[in-house]
């Protein structure tokens, strides 16, 4: 435990230096950028190293490993967000835990989380998540909403009971035009930003990057960044 501890807190430094220097490049705040460390795969002991390290934020993809992840770290002064493509009879599981779901990308999504949040009697903060890579009316290779289905969605979280907009998330595409162009990518999400900010001031958070792009992120304004192969190391192939 004692070396799994060092690892990650060496690790932690370096992408530590990494966001201070693209903020630095970018004429930003270190405090404008959180890190949010994507723990899927990982156990609840390297969650526990990582609070002890002083990460705040974790994020999950998988209600079956996340929620037991969860419930083991529930002493733990953490914020839980939910990062994967999310079926809505799952809802129900992740509301039970999550402080921010960043994969909203459809209404009859909206409309699960809403009732699950209000049965639970918690308020949910909400992501639309942009893919860049998907046509008018369809739904992105990862998950995620046409840019032009973001101002009905967003429209909908707001006016749901018990969920928050807090604004957008992307994954870098990997294919259309902007596969293999981060920070073309990111630069994008920011005008979509700054277009939702327009009618709902208080969205104005915007998760994107991670290990490989988080300084494409920094460049382009990103407020979190989602890492975790940086931290935690390679991930063990899933059987």
């Amino acid at each position: 435990m004692t070396d799994r501890k060092a690892q990650l807190a060496a690790n932690l430094a370096q992408v530590e230096e990494r966001i201070t220097s693209a903020c630095a490049a970018a004429g930003r705040k270190r405090e404008e950028v959180t890190l949010i460390v994507v723990t899927k795969t990982y156990p609840a002991s390297d969650v526990r190293i990582l609070h002890g390290l002083g990460v705040r934020h974790v994020a999950e993809n998988r209600d079956q490993d996340a929620a037991p992840k969860a419930a083991a770290c529930a002493d733990l002064s953490l914020t839980w967000h939910f990062v994967g493509q999310l079926q809505t009879n799952k809802v129900r599981s992740v509301t039970g835990y999550a402080d921010v779901v960043q994969s909203v990308d459809r209404i009859k999504l909206v409309t699960a989380l809403s009732s699950a949040a209000v049965r639970a009697g918690r308020e949910l903060g909400c992501l639309i998540q942009v893919a860049l890579d998907a046509e008018s009316g369809e739904r992105g290779e990862r998950g995620g909403v046409a840019p032009d289905g973001i101002e009905e969605l967003a429209a909908a979280v707001d006016a749901a009971d018990g969920l928050r907009l807090d604004g957008l998330m992307t994954v870098a595409p990997l294919a259309g035009p902007f596969a293999g162009r981060q920070r073309a990518a990111f630069d994008r999400l920011m005008e979509f930003s700054t277009r939702l900010r327009a009618a709902h001031p208080a969205a104005n958070m915007v998760s994107a990057g991670m290990s490989g792009d988080l300084e494409d992120a920094v460049a382009a304004g990103a407020t979190h960044v989602r890492v975790g192969t940086a931290v935690l190391g390679v991930r063990p192939a899933l059987g």
